[in-house]
């Protein structure tokens, strides 16, 4: 076994037992937040209802945390994944997304849904079924034709999953992904693609081959400490480069340790 390897199972350990010593911790102020704006977007985008809610500063502390990646040099492309399903990667990925924004000069931030399987980023937006990434890839639509943007958030693009294709993997992988990743890297300051998690599927490790760099993430009381291993495992094979872990699913907030997500 290489040093590489060596260390980088050593900080995967590190980040597991600073995730598992957080949810132990005493429980202080309960995070509530309250859907205050008249608008489709789902009550769970706490960036844009509140902004000044608990729950938001700590996606602030996050987005700092890219930002200051690297010297000041952020990955510009970033893929979010967790182990499992319902950790959370969606919610948290809109939420980073809005935080990018506020905290870019002239934000350019598009936010793709990569998961073509069970994609859910048209429900958080409230917004109607439309052409996504199954199609592109496939061939069936242009760039242009997937691009949107919301009134309530114009200063954000998307791009939706699409319908479902029968073959994810293998448009996942194709020369067609590759070159759209870097296309919009072009044009966006930041691309974030929530994809699907890492155990059942390769869809996650195909495309954080692609990517800058990768955020896990994992909910507390929920992701067994097997399964976050694995899943780093599997990155680290496909020479994924992992920038952080978010911990979600905590209920109170925890001063001491919380800014430790990344």
């Amino acid at each position: 076994m290489g040093k590489i390897t060596r260390a980088l199972q050593k900080a995967t350990q590190e980040s597991i037992e600073h995730i598992e010593k957080i949810v132990k911790i005493k429980e202080y102020e309960q995070m509530v937040v309250h859907k205050l704006k008249d608008s489709k977007l789902d009550a769970r985008l706490v960036a844009y209802f509140d902004p000044k809610a608990v729950i938001s500063e700590q996606y602030k502390i996050l987005t700092t945390n890219i930002l200051s990646l690297n010297k000041g040099k952020p990955p510009k492309t970033i893929a979010i994944t967790s182990s499992i399903a319902a950790e959370g990667k969606t919610v948290s990925s809109l939420n980073l997304a809005l935080t990018l924004s506020r905290a870019t000069h002239n934000p350019r931030i598009i936010l793709v849904d990569g998961d073509m399987r069970r994609g859910q980023l048209l429900n958080y937006l409230g917004a109607p079924p439309r052409l996504g990434l199954s199609e592109y890839l496939q061939g069936n639509a242009s760039l242009d034709d997937i691009l949107f943007s919301l009134d309530d958030i114009g200063h954000l693009s998307f791009i939706a999953s699409g319908a479902v294709p029968a073959n994810p993997v293998e448009l996942l992988a194709s020369e067609r992904m590759k070159d759209l990743v870097a296309a919009l890297r072009a044009k966006y300051n930041f691309v974030l693609i929530d994809t699907p998690p890492v155990i059942p599927v390769t869809d996650a490790v195909i495309i954080g081959s692609y990517v800058e760099g990768v955020l896990m993430v994992i909910k507390a009381a929920h992701t067994q400490r097997g399964m976050v291993s694995r899943a780093v495992e599997l990155l680290v094979q496909a020479h994924s480069n992992i920038i952080g872990h978010v911990l979600t699913g905590v209920e109170y907030f925890i001063p001491e340790y919380i800014y430790r997500y990344l």
